[in-house]
């Protein structure tokens, strides 16, 4: 017999991941309003945080400077978590993101995450670029991670090298992850994981494993706490979903075959877009992707809730359309509450 417990969806935080998209014919300036209008939205709807990740030299994606747009985020809304999903760790100083992050929780106190990551969020030659020395950096991962829970802890107070804002004040750290290195040192260190399962589900059940098998409590964190990021398209119907959820394969059609390209606007049809083989790497990076009506994407992620157990869900919808992007978010939350109400009916 399993030991799981079944988990509604009513006991599982959701919260969104916003890309930042830049859509075609449009600019990032034309981007940032957008999000802003969407924290608001999904702030009043009850989601529990709104993350955006670092990405460089990417045409369709404006979160490149993603300290400062969380503090545009944060700026804009009042109650709901702003954070990273992630910060690239190995293209700053720890000492510049414990003063950045310092800088953001002294601003919007109690509403700040700082998720970190270790992949470049970008091209070999744009890394370059940005770290000016990549040889290593995979590998000082570990240590740049604790050099900067350092900075970030009280005890740092006497040391000649100091965070200020940063030092002593409560920022939750996350580590990011698409395989089992990230679970493994977010294990040793304690710290709450988040898989992205979004867009490289390989390794996810794998990496829970290893996360919870290895977790050792630490001063932030008592028992394992991991998050899985997902793509949700939800219209009031399948086949309007279906329509919009185009955007999203068009997307990553494009970064299989290395073009970069502003979001486009949803098609009727793939047909005549993309060959076989392409749309097979496209469902495979999308494995994790719950399209449709209501009903459709209630039933999906039950069952990923089931299959994996995690304890809170990031939902990312790439969505050309903001009107049905927003609906879409709607349409998730009043699932979430619609299993709540369905529950207590039943027990009743």
């Amino acid at each position: 017999m399993s030991e799981n417990k079944q988990k509604r969806l009513a006991d599982i935080p959701v919260s969104v991941l916003d890309l930042v998209h830049i859509l075609d014919g449009k600019t990032a300036a034309d981007s940032y309003p957008k999000s802003l209008e969407l924290a608001q939205h999904v702030e009043k709807l009850g989601y529990t945080r709104f993350w955006m990740a670092e990405h460089h030299n990417m045409q369709g994606i404006a979160s490149s400077a993603t300290s400062v747009l969380i503090g545009y985020i944060a700026g804009g809304t009042s109650t709901i978590r702003v954070g990273s999903g992630g910060i690239m760790l190995p293209n700053h100083a720890p000492l510049v993101v414990a003063e950045q992050f310092g800088t953001l929780a002294s601003l919007y106190p109690g509403r700040i995450d700082l998720g970190l990551g270790r992949a470049p969020g970008t091209d070999q030659r744009t890394a370059m670029a940005l770290r000016r020395n990549i040889g290593s950096a995979g590998e000082d991962f570990p240590t740049n991670v604790q050099e900067l829970q350092t900075y970030l802890s009280s005890e740092n107070k006497n040391s000649p090298v100091r965070a200020v804002p940063g030092e002593g004040l409560d920022i939750p750290i996350w580590l990011l992850g698409s395989s089992t290195f990230g679970a493994q040192l977010a294990a040793i260190l304690g710290l709450p994981y988040a898989f992205a399962s979004h867009f490289a589900p390989a390794s996810l059940h794998a990496a829970l494993k290893v996360y919870r098998d290895n977790f050792q409590p630490s001063e932030q964190l008592q028992e394992p706490h991991a998050m899985a990021c997902v793509n949700v398209i939800a219209a009031d119907t399948d086949a309007e979903a279906l329509r919009q959820s185009t955007s999203l394969y068009r997307a990553f059609l494009n970064v299989i075959r290395g073009t970069g390209h502003p979001l486009q606007p949803p098609v009727d049809s793939m047909n005549g877009l993309w060959d076989a083989s392409e749309r097979y790497a496209v469902s495979q990076m999308l494995r994790y992707s719950f399209v449709g009506s209501p009903a459709t994407v209630q039933e999906e992620i039950q069952a990923f809730v089931d299959e994996t157990q995690v304890d809170e869900i990031m939902v990312a919808s790439t969505m050309y359309d903001h009107t049905a992007r927003l609906r879409s978010y709607e349409i998730l939350a009043d699932l979430f509450k619609k299993v709540e109400r369905k529950t207590a009916t039943q027990e009743v």
